[in-house]
């Protein structure tokens, strides 16, 4: 009887949990009318969200062991949120295959603790060393430390996120030839987007290497294809000897983060304008004020990482605010109070434009009515064809060499 209760238990926090994590990653806040008045003087924004950076007054020994392996002092926050999924996540994972045949519950419990707990920082974690290695050139192999051997246990199959991020997404700056591109869909139907996940999740297996084979980038190549495939036979041969943990710990997700990356993805690239949008301040958005900066170096900040790639997590914020008037010029489309991207996704599958234009921040010299603002969003959701602008991605370097 007592074990049959603490099952019970289980399940109900098993499904409480995943029932909140779906519903916090999907809708996101209702706006309260003092976020509604911040909403229009982004200049007097709230900046406790924003994940900043501070020198400590001093290091303790263990800090100062990791500090003479690492290139930037700033990026010891991720060598300590390496470490702390590493901690957490590898044993449970490591628990599940001893245990060998458990509940169902036991495996959804797992799932839970790894996306609700861990996941989103462990995915922005991976975005920003692909971006700057972590560790110096004298100790590389540390730099397969995230991406090869923690990366599977978050469904990341290891290489294929920096070949297919830095290899095809940023070069291509969203463009018909990203291979993760939005442009040609509409950006509010559900339909599209559904055929948008299932390009990248079924198609991009093949499309990515004959990408690079074309484009002569031999070392991404290489990476893509023994990250990916690699994978795939280590899991087949998991689902043969030990199916239920290999199903939990890899397979499952692999599927569910590559739906919320792409979820993601649509959200960060859903607006954009027909006119210009080679210019990142056009086809990517930002969000302020929300915790999901504070939790995942500075994400929301979008349009800053597509016009500064190479920029540091803890300056986004910061360039942001200094650089309000292009914004403005440009008619960048800026949200406050949104808790993430995939919160974006949600609402415009749902045309909830109102909800969208309540959280558009009106910049200084540029600001519209509601009305105006559901309109302009909306204009910003159609397709693109292919031939109506110019589509040379140096274009997008342009305009971000004007923000500096």
């Amino acid at each position: 009887r007592v074990r049959t209760a603490v099952e019970a238990a289980v399940r109900r926090v098993a499904r409480g949990a995943t029932t909140r994590y779906v519903a916090a990653l999907f809708e996101g806040a209702p706006m309260s009318e003092a976020a509604s008045a911040r909403a229009i003087r982004p200049y007097d924004r709230p900046t406790e969200l924003d994940a900043r950076w501070e020198k400590p007054a001093r290091y303790n020994a263990f800090d100062r062991f990791w500090l003479g392996l690492i290139r930037d002092e700033r990026d010891l926050e991720i060598v300590y949120t390496a470490l702390s999924r590493s901690a957490v996540v590898l044993p449970l994972a490591a628990l599940l295959y001893i245990s060998g045949d458990f509940p169902w519950w036991a495996g959804l419990a797992y799932i839970g603790i790894v996306f609700k707990g861990f996941m989103a920082r462990f995915v922005l974690m991976l975005h920003c060393v692909s971006h700057r290695a972590l560790f110096k050139k004298d100790v590389d192999v540390l730099n397969h430390w995230i991406p090869v051997v923690m990366g599977p246990f978050f469904g990341q199959t290891p290489y294929t996120y920096y070949s297919h991020h830095m290899g095809i997404h940023h070069p291509e700056n969203n463009l018909y030839d990203d291979l993760s591109s939005t442009m040609k869909y509409q950006r509010d139907k559900f339909g599209h987007f559904l055929l948008y996940w299932a390009d990248f999740f079924f198609v991009n297996l093949f499309k990515v290497p004959a990408y690079f084979k074309r484009k002569n980038r031999t070392k991404l190549l290489r990476r893509f294809v023994t990250g990916e495939l690699g994978w795939y036979v280590a899991v087949a041969i998991g689902m043969w000897l030990a199916p239920w943990p290999t199903f939990w710990v890899f397979l499952l997700p692999m599927v569910l983060i590559r739906w919320f990356m792409m979820c993601g993805n649509w959200g960060q690239h859903t607006f954009v304008d027909p006119a210009d949008p080679n210019n990142p301040f056009k086809n990517s958005v930002t969000l302020t004020n929300a915790r999901h900066n504070r939790n995942c170096f500075n994400d929301g900040y979008h349009i800053v990482h597509h016009a500064k790639p190479a920029m540091h997590w803890s300056e986004m914020a910061e360039e942001f605010d200094k650089n309000l008037e292009a914004y403005a010029e440009n008619r960048a489309i800026v949200f406050d109070g949104i808790h993430n991207f995939q919160t974006v996704w949600n609402w415009a599958m749902r045309k909830r434009y109102d909800l969208l234009a309540d959280h558009m921040v009106d910049l200084p010299g540029w600001e519209l009515t509601r009305d105006e603002k559901i309109e302009l969003l909306k204009s910003r959701t159609r397709p693109i064809p292919r031939n109506a602008w110019n589509t040379t991605p140096s274009l997008a370097r342009k305009h971000a060499r004007a923000a500096k």
